[in-house]
């Protein structure tokens, strides 16, 4: 069964940047910093772009996980989706959304996924991954809309 949420940060940033910072290696490593994450192939620091990979190592649930990620789609600085390739998940799908407003930007983060293991993955889905998941894109969100008006690296 395929699991999915939407996640929207308002940000005084400029809708342009805030693209930026989304797809930032570095901006992504300083806001999982917590679960140890790193970059360690394809893309391991800059911008990310359309076609390009990265493989994630991290720590989550005290377990080592490691997880390759594409961008299939980037249309600037509308969207972008990226997709996991290998790792721990039987499909994984993020589509990052921004818009403009009146004071700044809004990002939507749309995530799909789906656990291995059968009913036991589908178990893991309700009772733990949704809702783990919800608020790791949260906590990184509302770090994207907090970084001070200064262009990635």
């Amino acid at each position: 069964m395929t699991v999915s949420f939407v996640c929207r940060t308002e940000s005084a940033l400029p809708r342009e940047q805030l693209f930026d910072l989304a797809r930032s290696i570095d901006a992504h490593l300083e806001s999982q910093a917590d679960a140890g994450e790193r970059a360690v192939a394809g893309v391991t620091s800059g911008l990310i772009g359309e076609g390009q990979e990265v493989t994630w190592r991290a720590r989550h649930f005290g377990l080592p996980i490691r997880m390759t990620s594409r961008i299939t789609s980037l249309e600037f600085p509308g969207r972008f989706v990226d997709e996991q390739v290998r790792g721990p998940f039987k499909a994984f799908r993020h589509v990052h959304e921004f818009e403009e407003t009146g004071h700044g930007s809004i990002m939507t983060d749309r995530v799909e996924f789906t656990a291995p293991f059968g009913p036991l993955g589908r178990m893991a889905e309700r009772l733990v991954l949704r809702r783990y998941l919800e608020r790791l894109i949260a906590v990184r969100g509302l770090y994207l809309a907090g970084l001070p008006n200064n262009p990635p690296a």
